[in-house]
């Protein structure tokens, strides 16, 4: 699925025009976004929590000079599905 699927998705549930769903979508990704900027954590219950993480530097290698090279340190975002959120996956049910 992706956002235009989703989108439609979401539309389909609302019963809201795709524009309107649009707009529902991406409040709730800018507020997300917000959220984990902010408390680097935000954890919505029955799916799961999305929070920072830190990748520490770390050396690697260059795959076509196989030169070793210096990896800095980055963030990026995890996400931790909630036991709801697995069991409906394994047994095929919605959340």
């Amino acid at each position: 699925m992706n956002k235009g699927d989703l989108i439609e998705a979401v539309a389909a549930k609302t019963g809201k025009s795709k524009t309107v769903a649009g707009e529902y979508v991406e409040a709730i990704f800018a507020s997300i976004a917000d959220g984990i900027r902010s408390d680097e954590k935000v954890t919505i219950a029955g799916f799961g929590t999305l929070k920072l993480k830190v990748r520490k530097a770390r050396m690697g290698v260059n795959p076509s000079t196989k030169e070793r090279i210096e990896i800095p340190e980055s963030v990026t975002v995890g996400f931790t599905p909630a036991q709801a959120l697995k069991e409906s996956v394994s047994t095929g049910m919605s959340v």
